[in-house]
């Protein structure tokens, strides 16, 4: 298990620091990072944390959380159904520029001070 977040001065470098330990974790177990912080043009679009892509060669588009602790459900629990919409619109722009779309799915890097937790398949498109 990774060690916690260093504390830093601002948000940004902490956002920062935790897609970095995510992203170590994921190559750690065979992914393959094709993009970081992918965003959709114009306003109210989405972002997704990081585009990887599993040894199988499934697309993974995965959001990356961190918490100071684990007060209202914890890192895992804040994506809820408005950034999951924002992440789906955001994986169908991002799928929209390749000549076919390969199986993909969607997971939660969590990061808290109990250590990191890799949901596969947090969620899926159906309903957005």
């Amino acid at each position: 298990m990774p060690p916690a977040l260093p504390p830093l001065t601002s948000t940004k470098a902490r956002g920062d620091a935790a897609e970095n330990a995510a992203l170590a974790h994921l190559q750690a177990h065979g992914l393959r990072l094709l993009q970081r912080n992918f965003r959709t043009p114009g306003r109210g679009g989405g972002e997704i944390d990081l585009v990887m892509r599993a040894p199988d060669g499934t697309l993974v588009f995965v959001e990356v959380r961190a918490r100071r602790s684990h007060a209202a459900g914890g890192a895992a629990a804040s994506v809820g159904a408005l950034k999951q919409r924002r992440i789906v619109f955001a994986a169908r722009h991002y799928l929209s520029r390749l000549p076919s779309w390969p199986p993909c799915r969607f997971d939660v890097v969590s990061i808290e001070p109990s250590g990191l937790q890799w949901v596969q398949g947090a969620f899926d498109a159906h309903g957005y």
